[in-house]
């Protein structure tokens, strides 16, 4: 997906089980769109995010949900 998404103003997120650590996936929904990036990048101008479309995300993380083992570490 080749889409510019304005993040200045992004609501990041991350897993309750972090227990509020820094190295976590956050994820931020914008625009149509969901971000992704590693907590331990936060301030850095230069840090990579990975936009998905919704659609997308919600296959991901469904197939996670239902138990989907190829998504998962082992």
């Amino acid at each position: 997906m080749n889409k510019k998404v304005d993040l200045t103003n992004a609501t990041w997120v991350k897993s309750d089980l972090s227990n509020g650590g820094d190295n976590c996936l956050e994820v931020a929904f914008v625009d149509g769109v969901v971000a992704l990036r590693d907590s331990n990048d936060i301030g850095d101008p230069d840090a990579r995010i990975l936009v998905v479309s919704e659609d997308d995300y919600r296959a991901f993380v469904g197939g996670i949900a239902k138990g989907q083992s190829s998504l998962l570490l082992k």
